[in-house]
């Protein structure tokens, strides 16, 4: 499956955006699929996650309240709504697809199998 991750820019801090995670090749509903972001110098952190049929979501505690991660597996979409965002939450943002489970995902992300190519987000104070 390949992934193309879209919906970044530039916001002000307390915006909204919504990033988008559309699959290609093998349907979609096939992976769990989660979002994972990096910035300059620091180290991949995971944000969400989804279970296939979009019935079990995980979320980091910091994004809790935040950020809803959706999936419409009709489209082959995996869907981040991200609310209130604050500077720090300015990185590099990329969706992931694997075949385990999302707790997996979560605890151990190399195990994801495919990526997307990320979106870059940017918060302004």
């Amino acid at each position: 499956v390949q992934l193309q991750a879209s919906g970044g820019g530039l916001v002000q801090a307390g915006g909204s955006l919504r990033l988008s995670c559309a699959a290609s090749g093998r349907t979609s509903s096939s992976y769990a699929i989660g979002w994972f972001r990096q910035a300059p110098g620091k180290e991949r952190e995971f944000v969400a996650a989804i279970s296939k049929s979009g019935g079990s979501t995980n979320y980091a505690d910091s994004m809790k309240g935040r950020f809803t991660i959706s999936r419409d597996n009709a489209k082959n979409t995996v869907y981040l709504q991200m609310n209130n965002l604050k500077p720090e939450d300015t990185a590099g943002y990329y969706c992931a697809a694997s075949i385990w489970s999302i707790t997996t995902m979560r605890a151990d992300p190399d195990r994801c199998e495919h990526w997307g190519q990320g979106t870059q987000v940017t918060v302004s104070s």
